[in-house]
């Protein structure tokens, strides 16, 4: 008879030989699964000093963060390492790349191989919840086919005439005496404005309020709506820049701002509610007033899903619209020329308001956008987690132009601010602004302003069009634009990407 410490060692010995035979089959697994696909070893990987939880690798990472070159520290290590390296980042492996090949591969050929990152996801659903942006798999597939009904019933060319009114408020706020002027803080109040009207119904008059100061608000509660959501968008970022270690770390200020940012939803939703269990909801005027909440509304009679689709699309819509707007003005304060040369290109206009039709066959003022999206785009970078054993087509072998194993939990990280500046694909001087470099430019996943595949974003043309229609608007009213703010571009990088300085310039009306 065994004594009870003799049959703990043969278990616990088992259970050892048991795990090394597991152990030992997902090897030979894995060998055979590489080695069928073509895959060499990474061409190259990051010498860590702390080669267990790569705090060296980390910490690094949080020093460029708070010293405001994140993404100029990353794209310093693309430079170092090349084009595609693998390193840590505490407990989990991950592959940093800026290849097009390999990020078609992440968001399209192998779509299925691939979620979005834990760590992102964590940090962003006590705001989102189960939306577009935190979903996956069934769940995504549903939130996008709850969605797509409501933009595919948005007409662009009745969303111009809605945009005026805003931008009437957003001209007022602008000094005509050539006072200094931040264009980013009005941009980003102009698109909350005109993000709020379009998803509600409502406006909450940002630009307004604005005008009247900080006392005398048109509604408390539109102004603490704009407050709680930008608090509770910073502290997302925070957390995602921490990774695990966001899972130390507690705000009450943060609750208590997505507290206030879904009350204030929730109005909205159960008017859209009310609207669609009423006979109205059958009868509806054609001619009334589009609301994208209450189109939303037929598709889904939940509550809480409605919140959260609407607090996704509010993301796309607001922060991808302004930063776009405020890193184009910063550059068009600094180039007289190219100020001039959109000017001569809206002139036929005579100053009316643009058609849909028009702004698309603006070719300089697409070469703009698209050469702001390039050096600066909206979100420079972004990661998936591999769900399964799989590949990437690049990145193995001496040269680097072979396919390379990525095994199940691997987070890969693309950088399109990096892969943005790769002279290789958008010619010499790519850290220069440089609106004549599309003429005659061919490309695919080499520029990705608006992620690429079956999650390409939903609002890309709404986002474009806004930018182009206040653009061309400024462009009509003003007759010059300077700069007013001598230090460089600095980045400011929260949801998107803007400048930390503002757009400091002053404008001389027509």
């Amino acid at each position: 008879m065994l004594t009870q410490i003799q049959l703990a060692f043969f278990i616990a010995a088992l259970f050892v030989v048991y795990t090394s035979f597991l152990q030992a089959r997902l090897y030979l697994k894995r060998r055979q699964f590489a080695k069928s696909h073509g895959c060499l070893e990474p061409r190259c990987k990051v010498p860590l000093k702390d080669p267990v939880l790569a705090l060296d690798f980390v910490w690094k990472t949080l020093q460029n963060a708070k010293s405001d070159r994140y993404l100029e520290g990353t794209y310093e290590r693309f430079q170092q390492y090349g084009s595609t390296f693998t390193a840590k980042h505490l407990h989990y492996p991950t592959i940093h790349t800026t290849e097009p090949e390999n990020i078609k591969h992440i968001l399209a050929t192998a779509f299925d191989d691939f979620k979005f990152s834990s760590f992102r996801v964590n940090a962003m659903i006590p705001l989102f919840g189960k939306g577009i942006f935190t979903s996956d798999g069934a769940r995504w597939s549903h939130s996008r086919a709850v969605l797509r009904p409501s933009f595919a019933r948005h007409n662009m060319t009745d969303h111009l005439p809605f945009m005026e009114s805003h931008v009437d408020q957003l001209i007022k706020a602008i000094p005509k005496d050539g006072s200094v002027v931040d264009l980013q803080k009005l941009f980003f109040a102009f698109t909350m404005d005109t993000a709020t009207e379009f998803l509600f119904g409502h406006s909450v008059h940002t630009l307004y309020n604005m005008q009247l100061g900080n006392d005398a608000v048109a509604d408390d509660s539109d102004a603490n709506f704009v407050d709680s959501y930008t608090y509770a968008c910073l502290d997302i970022v925070h957390n995602i820049r921490l990774g695990a270690l966001s899972k130390l770390r507690y705000s009450p200020k943060a609750k208590q701002a997505q507290k206030r940012a879904f009350a204030y939803i929730d109005r909205f939703v159960d008017e859209a509610l009310a609207l669609r269990n009423s006979s109205k909801s059958s009868r509806a005027d054609e001619t009334s007033k589009y609301i994208f909440l209450n189109e939303l509304a037929k598709e889904t009679g939940d509550r809480i899903e409605l919140r959260d689709q609407i607090l996704n699309v509010l993301l796309a819509g607001r922060d991808t619209t302004a930063s776009l707007l405020s890193n184009t003005f910063w550059e068009l304060a600094r180039h007289p020329d190219i100020y001039a040369k959109l000017r001569d290109e809206v002139a036929f206009l005579n100053g009316r308001e643009p058609t849909y039709e028009e702004l698309k066959d603006m070719k300089y003022l697409k070469f703009c956008l698209n050469e702001s999206l390039r050096l600066r785009p909206v979100v420079p970078a972004n990661t998936r987690e591999a769900i399964r054993d799989t590949i990437l087509p690049r990145g193995g072998g001496e040269d680097g132009c072979s396919p390379m194993f990525v095994k199940k939990g691997t987070h890969v990280y693309y950088s399109v601010w990096s892969m943005h500046r790769r002279e290789e694909f958008f010619g010499k001087k790519t850290e220069e602004y440089i609106p004549e470099r599309w003429e005659g430019l061919k490309l695919g996943w080499e520029f990705l302003p608006f992620n690429g595949g079956p999650r390409i974003c939903l609002g890309q043309q709404f986002a474009l069009t806004e930018a182009s229609y206040l653009t061309v608007r400024l462009l009509q009213k003003f007759s010059r634009i300077e700069a007013r703010d001598s230090r460089p571009w600095t980045e400011l990088y929260t949801l998107v990407a803007y400048s930390k300085h503002g757009t400091l310039v002053s404008l001389t009306p027509a």
